[in-house]
């Protein structure tokens, strides 16, 4: 069983921050997926995700926040692909507008093995990733 809150902060910009607890796997990633479509839907444009509670993302999870990275960027249009790819080959781009935190270390292991921190930052604690919206 997946469960997501959905709050939002006033900060530097607006800041939807999504909890997530449970396991995001193949049972529960269209869940994710549908929740997030709906936050998205809702005008959201700068996420947060906590994952403090969730003790393993499979690849279907990481699609889903991939899907987001996407979803995010042509809503920004912040970048071209040609200049993304030009600057994520040098570690220049992290996206500004959606961010994760909390990772347990199998999550986090996946996240880097993936190579999802290359373009989404990774916090350790929900302020500073607050603050660096």
């Amino acid at each position: 069983m997946l469960e997501i809150n959905v709050t939002t902060l006033n900060a530097n910009v607006h800041i939807t921050v999504v909890s997530i607890q449970g396991e995001i796997d193949s049972s529960t990633y269209k869940t994710f997926q549908t929740r997030m479509d709906e936050v998205l839907a809702g005008g959201a444009q700068n996420l947060l995700l906590d994952l403090q509670a969730v003790p393993y993302i499979s690849s279907a999870g990481l699609r889903v926040i991939h899907t987001l990275f996407n979803k995010l960027r042509d809503m920004h249009k912040d970048a071209n692909d040609d200049e993304l790819r030009r600057k994520m080959s040098v570690g220049a781009y992290k996206s500004p507008y959606i961010k994760v935190a909390n990772l347990m270390e199998r999550v986090r292991e996946a996240f880097e093995l993936s190579g999802f921190d290359v373009y989404i930052e990774v916090h350790n604690d929900l302020d500073s990733a607050v603050q660096s919206f």
